[in-house]
């Protein structure tokens, strides 16, 4: 099975940090991190500061300063599966690129550290890997 191994380059579009504007929640959103972080707070003061973040960066920086809600380590994992179905589904042409990659194992590779979402040197749980490929495959 062919294997795209990092969301870079040529892949870049898989990154939660691509700009691919989203609307959940009646929010307009620059980027699914930005909605992710914002989604970490029940504070609508923060999910205001999050969306004018001018990049995802911004937006993941400010979402590690911000009081989380209680049940995030709970409902993270549904979140990220909510948006990333919103972002291919509100973005065709994202939806079309994600399709082409029908067969091919989506590993969120990376070089700092994050095994939940991604794998580093070789070890990770890949979670954003694999729920991109579920919902391509559903």
């Amino acid at each position: 099975m062919k294997e795209i191994n990092e969301f870079q380059g040529d892949y870049r579009w898989l990154s939660n940090f691509w700009h691919a504007p989203i609307v959940i929640g009646g929010m307009e959103w620059a980027s699914n991190e930005h909605a992710y972080q914002a989604a970490k707070s029940l504070n609508p003061a923060d999910w205001k500061t999050i969306q004018n973040c001018r990049s995802a960066s911004y937006a993941k920086v400010y979402g590690s300063k911000i009081t989380i809600r209680e049940d995030w380590e709970d409902i993270k994992l549904a979140v990220m599966a909510e948006l990333t179905a919103v972002k291919y589904d509100q973005n065709p042409d994202l939806k079309a690129k994600l399709m082409a990659t029908k067969g091919m194992m989506l590993v969120e590779g990376n070089h700092w550290g994050d095994t939940f979402w991604g794998v580093c040197r070789g070890m990770g749980l890949n979670h954003l890997g694999r729920i991109i490929m579920d919902y391509r495959d559903r």
